[in-house]
């Protein structure tokens, strides 16, 4: 059995202790891998655990659209064999490239490519994609994070041409991560959900589960990712000019220093998706002169006692919003079409995501204060706070709508979001269906306990329990992060059937 990897970025070591436990206690045979980064790509054909049959580096393919021609016709018949339904799908869901955001920070917002620069890219690497896979025929496809062109024509070429595919998703349920065939819904607990309305499978012990995480959740909620609490985020603008401390002066000196010197040194400063030195002072500069003034003589009074509707906005920018809701033109825009939803004296309360308060331009927030019937509330408040007095929240794809949906709340959402399976959350397809749908959720909303705690049943049956974020990002002891992922292991190996007899 051959599996291949897409290692989006610094995802690469974590993809490599998980090959590593495949490989040994499962029997996956052979590796391949997409790889985002110079650096992971370095790591990996450096290392001797794995010794994978192909690496390709998406840095060293978008190289070459500077020398490529323009070949229209391969580009239409790509199109009619892979579009959804057009290649602009795959096109749009790359922050780079459509924004040169990640190279530069948010709100900057002009693409580094003209019209035929981006084609000419998105041909070359479907062309290199198309030969990886024709050549390496892995048996299944592993993905993390599906979020540029490279990535999202790797998923669709391989499942066009039939190889499993499986995608880890945060179920947000704390420590609680699942699989699924496709990036924009969880089609394992799904199918499994479905099945128990009719031939009951999940199991009395993830019943328990369910029915203890609803009832702990209810008596001490809190947010599934721990540095979404405004508390662990600089929200005012005390916290956003602590920069100032001689300490954190100091820091801040010394990581410019270690960072140019990196910067000069190493190859991948050429690569297009490299974040210099200089665009990190920059953009920070920038960002910290607006946070000199701040913004929060615009936030407006929380009123429990008004009928109000809550939408929370988004953090940005992430695939919540370029690839689970690619037909939402912006945040503003939302919630300008929410707000003319929305029946006579009611008012819209509409509370920053804590993580990007700092980056958030003041006139952002000034096009929102327009709105007539809009109420911006400080981020130093809770979501937690908020929901108990919320007739109906409404959200693109956020992770607020589930916590609503935990408490028996009216939720209306505008993407691709799991939570969209329950029979009484209502997913907006088209504007003009919104105030109806606003309508039927403040009028005649019918909440369904049984089927929100099968739905958890389904989600605890068919998920592993680790700390995967954490070991991603934060921990760096090798043996730790080996054990801790040998739970999504074990569950990638039920998935493609490699459990050894």
């Amino acid at each position: 059995m051959k599996g291949c990897f897409l290692l989006q970025r610094n995802f690469a070591y974590i993809g490599q202790y998980l090959a590593q436990t495949l490989q040994k206690k499962y029997g996956v045979e052979e590796f391949c891998g997409y790889v985002s980064l110079r650096r992971s790509y370095d790591f990996l054909k450096n290392q001797k655990d794995i010794q994978y049959s192909a690496l390709l580096l998406d840095e060293e393919i978008h190289k070459e659209y500077t020398e490529a021609v323009l070949d229209l016709p391969f580009l239409k018949t790509l199109e009619m064999e892979y579009g959804i339904p057009t290649l602009w799908r795959f096109i749009a869901v790359d922050r780079t490239v459509m924004h040169n955001q990640l190279v530069r920070e948010y709100p900057y917002d002009t693409p580094p490519y003209t019209h035929e620069e981006i084609l000419k890219i998105t041909q070359v690497k479907a062309k290199k994609i198309l030969e990886f896979i024709e050549t390496e025929k892995p048996d299944f496809l592993f993905a993390s994070v599906v979020g540029s062109i490279g990535s999202l024509l790797l998923f669709h070429i391989a499942k066009k041409k039939g190889i499993q595919t499986l995608v880890v998703h945060p179920t947000l349920i704390k420590d609680t991560y699942t699989l699924s065939e496709t990036y924009n819904s969880f089609t394992y607990v799904d199918a499994l959900f479905d099945k128990e309305k009719n031939t009951p499978q999940i199991s009395q012990e993830s019943y328990a589960r369910a029915r203890a995480f609803l009832e702990t959740f209810r008596k001490n909620a809190h947010p599934h990712w721990e540095l979404g609490d405004p508390k662990r985020q600089p929200v005012t603008r005390a916290q956003q000019l602590s920069f100032l401390k001689p300490s954190n002066l100091y820091r801040i000196l010394r990581w410019m220093f270690v960072s140019i010197k990196d910067h000069v040194t190493h190859e991948d400063r050429h690569d297009f998706n490299y974040i210099g030195p200089w665009n990190y002072i920059r953009d920070g500069v920038r960002r910290k002169l607006r946070n000199i003034r701040g913004v929060s003589d615009l936030y407006d009074t929380f009123e429990p006692k008004e009928d109000c509707v809550f939408f929370p906005l988004h953090y940005e920018p992430e695939i919540s919003l370029s690839l689970y809701a690619p037909f939402v033109p912006d945040q503003i825009s939302a919630v300008k079409q929410v707000a003319r939803a929305l029946p006579v004296g009611y008012v819209l309360y509409v509370k920053e995501h804590p993580a990007m308060v700092p980056y958030r331009p003041r006139r952002f927030y000034q096009e929102l204060k327009k709105i007539p019937n809009v109420r911006l509330i400080d981020p130093r408040i809770t979501s937690f706070e908020i929901l108990p007095h919320a007739k109906l929240i409404t959200t693109i794809t956020g992770s607020t709508g589930w916590e609503a949906t935990l408490f028996g709340k009216p939720v209306i959402t505008f993407g691709d979001i799991f939570y969209n399976k329950l029979s009484f959350v209502k997913n907006c397809e088209t504007p003009k269906d919104l105030p109806w749908l606003v309508k039927e959720q403040l009028e005649v909303f019918r909440y369904n306990e049984e089927e929100l705690i099968s739905y958890i049943a389904a989600l605890f049956e068919e998920s592993a329990t680790t700390r995967l974020q954490y070991l991603w990002e934060i921990e760096t002891d090798e043996e730790k992060r080996r054990k801790g992922l040998e739970p999504l292991a074990a569950l990638i190996a039920k998935k493609v059937h490699a459990v050894r007899n």
